[in-house]
């Protein structure tokens, strides 16, 4: 028998990383560490940087460069786990140099480390571990996002299913179990889009055993394909944020798995983090209740591709403005407005046209087209935005 238990995003920010820094590492971990230690082996998803040269620069990336001192460390050693996940859009918000620091203060604090490495070919490599006498194999990869690793430099390992198919197929020739775990998808958006769950059940014909997926900030439903596990989203593990409370973003579950023989046991652990407590409180009574009912709700529509389609189309529609402004010489609301109303003065619009490509918008489309998840919203929002507002 192989147990396994799995974990979301950690970023210890606001309250939390104040009590990692003063090592109240108690006040976070106690409702969890009991079950995180009764597991064989537990892993973690690290999303940040582990930073010790102060000097270490940040690289130009849409969205924040998350860094920690390596405290963090023993927080999540004294937690528990047995291993952190790399291949997420934070691993190298340092470049390489921060990327090599961050491995070089997990070898010195004894955590198995996948999904990341000092170049591509590094940052593949699959991890197998030996427990009670099988053999688990971890293959780790994310979406292209700014983070990822060169033949010459740090950074993570991408999701390319063509790579990624062969990795798996390795993992299983020379592993009792494989464990596929990916950081993608849509943040903020509660199920997988169809693009998702058709890759994620590829890697299952593949070889996979077991996929899990974070990255969204909140967590998903799962399903069963051909007798294997797809949990499409985790949700965060410990990630404070000041203005998220009594959010989705404050809500995920831990996953165990049980290997054996004859069936693949698991076992959903839901909690609240980063909410009116900074640290991770187990859900109970009428929490569990409301979770196992939006559980349900998520998983039927995952099992049913029209709704699947339908869902992720209302998500384009709501959010199609986030990507179709980047396209708009006019990113201020006021500028937009004052367009809209034929009220703004001829030089300033040939000024704005010759300050199209600023340094925000480049990185922004950047992030559009090298990105799955994003890459397919901007598609879509434009289609949208073609056929409501354009087409006649």
């Amino acid at each position: 028998m192989v147990n396994l238990l799995i974990a979301g995003d950690f970023c210890p920010n606001s309250r939390v990383k104040k009590l990692i820094d003063s090592e109240d590492y108690n006040i976070v971990f106690e409702n969890i560490k009991p079950i995180v230690n009764g597991s064989g082996y537990s892993v973690l998803n690290l999303e940040c940087t582990i930073v010790s040269d102060e000097n270490t620069s940040p690289i130009d990336k849409c969205g924040p460069n998350l860094k920690q001192s390596p405290k963090v460390l023993d927080s999540i050693k004294f937690a528990g786990f047995n291993c952190v996940t790399l291949a997420n859009n934070h691993f190298s918000d340092f470049g390489h140099e921060g990327a090599i620091q961050t491995l070089r203060a997990l070898e010195n604090a004894g955590l198995d480390y996948v999904g990341g490495g000092k170049n591509l070919s590094d940052a593949a490599k699959i991890l197998y571990k030996k427990i009670n006498g099988h053999t688990l194999a971890v293959v780790n990869f994310c979406e292209n996002e700014f983070t990822i690793a060169t033949s010459t430099s740090g950074g993570a390992n991408p999701l390319n299913p063509v790579d990624n198919f062969y990795k798996i197929q390795e993992a299983k020739r020379n592993a009792n179990y494989v464990i596929v775990i990916i950081h993608g998808g849509p943040e903020h958006y509660q199920l997988p889009t169809p693009r998702m769950q058709k890759t994620y059940r590829f890697f299952v014909d593949a070889g996979a055993d077991v996929v899990v997926n974070h990255h969204q900030h909140c967590y998903s439903g799962y399903e069963i394909y051909k007798e294997k596990l797809i949990f499409y989203g985790l949700g965060n593990f410990c990630f404070d944020i000041e203005t998220k409370r009594n959010d989705a973003w404050n809500e995920g579950f831990m996953l165990t798995l049980s290997f054996s023989k004859e069936r693949i046991d698991y076992k959903l652990i839901p909690y609240k983090q980063g909410d009116t407590n900074p640290g991770i409180v187990l859900m109970k009574d009428d929490e569990l209740v409301t979770f196992q009912n939006k559980i349900e709700m998520l998983n039927e529509i995952i099992s049913n591709p029209e709704l699947l389609v339908a869902s992720y189309r209302k998500f384009i529609e709501d959010t199609s403005m986030d990507y179709i402004n980047v396209f708009n010489p006019y990113m201020n609301k006021w500028l937009r407005r004052l367009k809209k109303r034929n009220l703004l003065p001829a030089f300033i619009e040939n000024e704005l046209a010759v300050e199209y490509l600023t340094k925000e918008r480049l990185l922004n489309l950047i992030s559009f087209i090298q990105c799955e998840s994003h890459a397919e919203r901007c598609l879509n929002s434009l289609k949208y935005y073609y056929n409501t507002r354009i087409k006649k």
